[in-house]
């Protein structure tokens, strides 16, 4: 008997599919699942829950061809003597030559110096070209200490003390074996095609004292010349800001739960950690409680995609956004091109997450000479250049249309939220209301 309305399954709101396959394969396999990329979750608050609120008659735009935005970001200024400068509030996140080919850290090389912004070197060392092709290069110093070393040290423009991941905060980094090439296993003193997983905590510090001894010891190395900041996962990012804060550091860095990775147990991705947007708040609220808003930079990432988002970001208190998985999107992460490799990998563009396997079919995280080799360097740094360039103009855009003529100069005031829920996370008033009970309460 047919009927002109079918029926959609029945499946269980706990035990639906995706949950029942996740059992299946943990039975299977006996060990949790890793995936790169960031979390699945669809319900998180998020920077399209704010919209701004700009200039009409109560306040003038900026023309946007005649008057001048500036876009110009200084850590360290005032604290050493070589501080970092950015031509523009945007950083390329830490990615480790052994998550990413020498190819992709090439091309990042390359769109960061031209756009006057800075790479970083991620887990695993300084690969020289990568520091050959940066001109503003931050190194990365883990717990793992792979590929340290104090000459290395001297040649960063900044040091960053990296002490967790938003994607997956409390654990330490992940390099499955495939990726583990003797390029790699070398710069990381590891033997070659074997699983890599990093400590979680620095053997040398517990705490906010020791920190502040580490700090100094770094300092000591780069000859006070270089500002050194701090990252965290977002998740106990109040209290993690006022330890940073009480460390002295030049900048405080966090990714929120939607920062990308390229390996992580996947139901890390999903249970842990804070947004993004609430973590901000946080943040902002812990530096003016310490009353360093004014000497300490907030550097801020996860899940920010465009010159919106990065807007957003700022308005709310960040200094500069860090940007990882967009940068990586724009090399061609995703492209809907070597369709058979995306099959036999059991995926397709747009919802690849196999960056851990070191099979990817567009050569950005690969070890592979010939999957390494379909990347072409200067067509992707081409891409990435754009990609900044069109962002970099959108955050302007935005800060214009609020009588702007600094970014940095966006704040709360030049928003609104569209939820309660964000509404209560970042203190920004609901629509309509402007902080105000509604209207006919007054009668």
């Amino acid at each position: 008997m047919s009927s002109a309305f079918t029926r959609p399954p029945a499946y269980s709101g706990t035990w639906h599919p995706d949950a029942i396959e996740e059992i299946q394969e943990k039975a299977e396999l006996g060990r949790y699942q890793i995936r790169g990329q960031a979390t699945k979750r669809h319900n998180l608050p998020n920077f399209d829950d704010l919209v701004f609120t700009p200039a009409g008659l109560s306040r003038m735009p900026l023309e946007g061809y005649r008057e001048r935005c500036d876009t110009k970001v200084v850590i360290g200024e005032g604290r050493v003597s070589r501080p970092l400068v950015l031509e523009r509030p945007i950083m390329i996140a830490g990615m480790s030559f052994g998550a990413l080919s020498v190819n992709a850290k090439r091309a990042l090389g390359i769109a960061a110096t031209r756009c006057g912004i800075s790479t970083c070197t991620g887990e695993g060392g300084m690969h020289p070209e990568e520091r050959e092709h940066s001109s503003k290069l931050v190194m990365q110093y883990l717990p793992s200490r792979y590929g340290m070393n104090p000459y290395d040290l001297k040649k960063a423009d900044m040091i960053e003390i990296g002490a967790g991941q938003g994607a997956k905060p409390g654990t330490g980094g992940v390099l499955l074996g495939l990726k583990m090439s003797e390029e790699v296993a070398k710069m990381r003193d590891l033997p070659v095609g074997i699983d890599q997983r990093s400590g979680c905590r620095h053997p040398d510090w517990m705490g906010a004292d020791d920190l502040y001894m580490k700090l100094e010891q770094l300092r000591e190395v780069t000859n006070y010349e270089v500002p050194i900041s701090i990252k965290v996962g977002a998740a106990r990012i109040a209290n993690d800001v006022r330890i940073a804060c009480k460390a002295d550091v030049d900048a405080i860095v966090f990714d929120g739960m939607e920062g990308g990775t390229a390996a992580s147990p996947t139901i890390q991705l999903d249970h842990a950690g804070i947004p993004t947007i609430a973590a901000i708040a946080e943040a902002v609220e812990a530096l003016h409680d310490m009353g360093k808003q004014d000497q300490i930079k907030l550097i801020v990432g996860g899940g920010i995609k465009n010159g919106a988002d990065a807007a957003k970001a700022i308005a709310l208190g960040a200094d500069v956004v860090y940007l990882g998985t967009a940068p990586i999107i724009a090399l061609n992460c995703h492209a809907p091109i070597y369709l058979e490799d995306y099959e036999r990998l059991g995926t397709t563009p747009y919802e690849c997450q196999h960056c851990h396997t070191g099979l990817c079919p567009v050569g950005i995280t690969t070890q592979l000479p010939k999957l390494m080799a379909r990347l072409d360097v200067d067509e992707a740094a081409d891409r990435v250049t754009n990609f900044l360039n069109a962002m970099t103009m959108e955050i302007q855009l935005f800060a214009r249309s609020c009588g702007k003529n600094k970014v940095s100069d966006l704040d709360p005031n030049d928003m609104r939220s569209l939820t309660q829920d964000v509404a209560l996370m970042t203190g920004i008033p609901m629509v309509g209301l402007n902080g105000r009970q509604p209207w006919w309460t007054k009668f």
